[in-house]
């Protein structure tokens, strides 16, 4: 007997109280709010079966169901958006073999076309839990920068380490050789039967130094594939960030 392949839905966490930008999945973009512009560019990947945003916050939910949108809403009090990413699949019933792509709902420009990318190793690989991508560094400041996270990876593809500091560290520069740095993207792609098993594991010791979730996976031996793309992608942290997405939109046409 033959089994299906697995069903492939996009969940949108974007809650409402941020610390650097509220409001942010409302903030307009070419006349547009952010969280739209977001799901019109998931709504182009034909992957995906079910495009849902995860919100804590009624304003975000009006604004979804007002272009025509899918929301789910979900507890205040999450502390990570992997834990609101799971409240949503829980809602939402979603078969624990079925694959759960994280899109972060701070990056209006993001291709569509990493989306697949991230899923298409655990539609390929039952075994697989989880898979991420990751973006070789062209900007040497990004290496130095704690806000570009790096990482190193095995001969397979699984991921070694993340971290805010720049890795590997080159011992004897005058070498020749110069390290290629690889920077982690924000997009993850979780089978929903691990995405609960992970939200229900401790914080891990390194998660909690480099405040970094992923870790906790590592630490406690699963498996994360990364997958090198091509297309980089610009989050929107602060009101400032928007104006550079402004002008990226601008220049696109």
């Amino acid at each position: 007997m033959t089994t299906s392949p697995p069903q492939v839905i996009a969940i949108i966490p974007a809650r409402y109280h941020s610390n650097r930008f509220e409001g942010k999945p409302l903030a307009l973009i070419q006349g547009r709010p952010m969280i739209q512009h977001v799901v019109e560019r998931a709504r182009q990947v034909g992957l995906l079966s079910r495009v849902v945003v995860a919100t804590d916050d009624e304003r975000i939910a009006e604004t979804v169901e007002g272009f025509g949108g899918s929301w789910v809403m979900t507890r205040r009090d999450h502390a990570t958006g992997t834990d609101r990413l799971a409240e949503a699949a829980g809602l939402l019933e979603i078969s624990d073999q079925d694959v759960i792509v994280n899109i972060q709902g701070d990056q209006p420009l993001f291709p569509p076309a990493i989306v697949e990318q991230v899923a298409r190793p655990l539609i390929d690989d039952p075994s697989l839990p989880m898979a991420t991508l990751i973006y070789k560094i062209v900007r040497q400041e990004e290496v130095a920068d704690p806000n570009h996270v790096k990482t190193v990876f095995d001969c397979h593809g699984n991921a070694l380490y993340f971290s805010r500091s720049p890795i590997p560290f080159q011992r004897d520069p005058d070498e020749g050789e110069v390290p290629t740095y690889y920077k982690h993207l924000g997009l993850y792609a979780y089978r929903k039967g691990f995405l609960m098993t992970f939200v229900g594991l401790p914080e891990g010791r390194w998660e909690r130094f480099e405040k970094l979730e992923q870790l906790r996976a590592l630490e406690f031996g699963y498996t994360i594939r990364v997958i090198l793309t091509d297309h980089d992608s610009v989050e929107v942290d602060t009101p400032k960030d928007l104006l550079r997405v402004e002008e990226l939109l601008a220049a696109s046409r």
